[in-house]
């Protein structure tokens, strides 16, 4: 991608290094756990959504952070080596990057997640490349860099592009991104510690009363439930045989903003990420399972 070139999604957020391993069943306490099929992967939310909408034909650019230690140049080349700008992506010298270590369960397709954070400074406003996110097609956020993030929704309402947050963790500075978003999907767990209590309808009408034009949150094997205005969609997961989940919300949003800068609708937006998500889980780690667009059944609905 050429300096200055516009790009379709600017994300903003975390990056990480993944090592994921089979594991028969989650081992119990001191004791030792035999683990097969290392694969080693980019990871990240908003990462792996740009590697797939890369792999979709976008242009994609990503601001972030990462160490000056080995995993920070893996991170950044296998972010490069599928398309996706990372002139953005600022290393801290002397830093660690984030690492994870995933323990997959494939009989009953779960995962445990072991990471560690980045050490060096968050990503400040003043590092963002604002002429690059006002001229973009959507912005995308995880709200992991908290005043990074609203700076960045700041900005982009005020240029008129639409802002997605992908909301993994009820953190500081989350509900007042939601107050900026256009779009804002939440996982089961930020839905539950929101209503403090197992009713996504429930926090999909709270986070709807917060600004957001869709609310929504992705409940895994159970679909995905999600409301825009008075309209209320609801689905059940696609079909798959899941070996590993990690990466299925990166790569749901990824579909939503899709079908979104494609002219979808709101409806088939969401069914496409939510299919491009059970792809997903039928391999190891967030990207290897990213589908081809072309496989997507509804292709032609929107």
């Amino acid at each position: 991608m050429t300096p200055g070139e516009r790009i379709d999604t600017f994300g903003l957020g975390q990056c990480s290094l993944d090592y994921i391993g089979k594991v028969a069943a989650f081992p119990p306490a001191d004791t030792k756990c035999e683990f097969t099929g290392l694969t080693i992967q980019g990871g990240g939310p908003v990462a792996t959504a740009l590697v797939a909408l890369s792999r979709w034909g976008a242009k994609t650019a990503l601001a972030g952070v990462v160490g000056s230690d080995p995993f920070g140049g893996s991170i950044v080349e296998s972010l490069r080596g599928e398309g996706v700008d990372t002139a953005g992506v600022v290393v801290r010298d002397g830093g660690a990057s984030q690492f994870a270590f995933i323990t997959a369960e494939p009989g009953i397709g779960r995962r445990t997640i072991f990471w560690s954070r980045p050490t060096g400074a968050a990503l400040a406003p003043g590092e963002i490349d604002f002429d690059r996110l006002r001229s973009a097609g959507a912005l995308l956020t995880d709200g992991l860099f908290t005043e990074a993030s609203l700076a960045a929704a700041e900005e982009a309402k005020r240029a008129g592009v639409p802002v997605i947050v992908d909301a993994g963790s009820l953190r500081d500075g989350m509900l007042e991104l939601a107050a900026l978003s256009d779009f804002f999907i939440a996982s089961e767990s930020f839905a539950r510690a929101l209503v403090e209590e197992d009713d996504p309808r429930k926090a999909c009408r709270r986070i709807a009363g917060m600004g957001p034009s869709l609310a929504g949150v992705t409940l895994g094997g159970r679909g995905y439930v999600a409301c825009e205005g008075k309209t209320w969609i609801e689905r059940p997961a696609h079909p798959a045989a899941a070996v590993d989940t990690t990466g299925c919300g990166d790569v749901f949003h990824a579909g939503f903003v899709h079908g979104l800068l494609a002219g979808w609708t709101t409806g088939h937006s969401l069914d496409f990420g939510a299919w491009a998500a059970s792809r997903v889980s039928l391999e190891l780690g967030g990207r290897a399972g990213i589908p081809d667009l072309k496989g997507y059944p509804g292709l032609d609905d929107g």
